[in-house]
C-alpha cells in the first residue's frame, strides 16, 4: 500500500488574517520511502525534524532538495493520529515573519537542520504563494500510511 500525503500550507499577514491557502495531494517520494524504510527495519536515521520552503522549479517525483530552498524551520510539531486515524502522522512547521520571504513554490520535509542537506521524506511543488516580510506561513503535513 502507498504512502500518501496532503500538504495544507496557509499564509497570514502581520494581523493574522489569512492571506492564502493551498492544499496539495501527493505521493511520498522514492527517498522518502527508503527512509521509512530504513526506520522500520532498524537502521540509524534519523528523524524527520524540519521543513524547507523554496522558490525553485519543480523538482519533480524522485527530488532529495529543493530546487531552490530559501528557508528551513524546526518542526513545530509530529504527532500520530488518533485512534480512529492512528496511521497518520501529521507535522506541522511555521515560518515567521521574515523568514523565507519571496514567491514559495516548494516545500518539503527533511531529517537535518542544514541547508540542501539530510533526507527529503516529502515533497510538494505548488502554485506560488507570495510571501512578505511580514508575513507567516505554516504547513501541515499529513502522511498516511498504508492509503490508497
Amino acid at each position: 500500500m502507498p504512502m500518501n500525503t496532503n500538504c495544507h500550507i496557509v499564509l497570514r499577514n502581520e494581523y493574522g488574517s489569512i492571506k492564502a491557502t493551498r492544499d496539495i495531494h501527493n505521493s511520498v517520494n522514492p527517498p522518502g520511502d527508503k527512509h521509512v524504510a530504513d526506520r522500520l527495519s532498524g537502521v540509524a536515521d534519523d528523524a524527520m525534524s524540519h521543513m524547507a520552503s523554496g522558490t525553485g522549479a519543480d523538482a519533480g517525483s524522485s527530488a532529495t532538495t529543493l530546487t531552490t530552498e530559501n528557508a528551513r524551520v524546526a518542526l513545530d510539531s509530529t504527532t500520530q493520529g488518533t485512534a480512529a486515524a492512528d496511521n497518520d502522522v501529521v507535522y506541522v512547521a511555521t515560518f515567521p515573519a521574515g523568514t523565507g520571504t519571496g514567491t514559495i513554490t516548494e516545500a518539503g520535509i527533511f531529517n537535518d537542520a542544514t541547508t540542501d542537506t539530510g533526507d527529503l521524506l516529502c515533497y510538494s511543488h505548488f502554485t506560488g504563494i507570495a510571501k512578505a516580510a511580514g508575513d507567516a506561513l505554516e504547513i501541515t503535513w499529513t502522511l498516511t500510511c498504508g492509503a490508497s
